[in-house]
């Protein structure tokens, strides 16, 4: 499981599938297994937030969740893990941003590393347009004072913000702030926030 963390976020799933990577098992039959993975202190779990609100702890769906690594760059070395060592010119690469690849779900690692190093608990929120079928999800949901803030995490693509959008149309009495953690520089977006990665500790 600890090996298939950058695989299952790049599927951008909406959970981590656990069947595809222990075959035979469900979520909910390995809760004890997630619980020692966290208590490793190497892994990170998001849980899904079933009713997006303050308080989110008390609806928090166990056997719903992403994992994450604690240490960017140890995830950087599972993403890469082709050989028995990842060559420096992988570093180089990805430092210079040159790196043909698509790195959202490394931004995402780097921003839940920031939000727990900072005391936050991790959370997320899916949900699926009715009319449209079409699926939304917010990366990130922090609570603050008796409300949230969504964050939306962007490696490109930063101009439409889709999910963000939708989440704010369903539930815009409980948002506080909306932001956007993307790789430009500050500004704002409208009332979006949009703040570059290295300033999410500032949340």
């Amino acid at each position: 499981m600890f090996d298939a963390i950058p695989a299952q976020l790049n599927k951008n799933a909406s959970r981590y599938q656990v069947s595809s990577v222990l075959e035979g098992e469900r979520a909910d039959g390995i809760l004890e297994l997630i619980a020692e993975l966290k208590d490793s202190k190497t892994v990170l779990v998001s849980y899904h937030s079933n009713d997006p609100n303050a308080g989110m702890s008390n609806n928090k769906d166990l056997a719903r969740f992403k994992l994450f690594l604690c240490d960017t760059g140890l995830f950087t070395t599972l993403m890469f893990k082709d050989r028995d060592f990842t060559e420096n010119i992988i570093y180089e690469k990805l430092l210079s941003d040159k790196v043909n690849a698509n790195l959202g779900y490394l931004y995402e690692n780097v921003v839940a590393q920031t939000l727990t190093a900072n005391g936050n608990e991790l959370f997320y929120h899916t949900f699926m347009n009715k009319t449209s079928r079409h699926n939304y999800e917010v990366d990130f949901l922090l609570a603050r004072k008796n409300k949230i803030c969504p964050l939306e995490v962007k490696s490109f693509g930063y101009k439409t913000h889709a999910s963000l959008d939708a989440f704010t149309k369903k539930f815009s009495d409980r948002i506080l702030r909306r932001y956007l953690i993307y790789t430009k520089d500050m500004k704002k977006d409208g009332d979006i926030i949009c703040l570059p990665v290295y300033m999410t500790c500032f949340l």
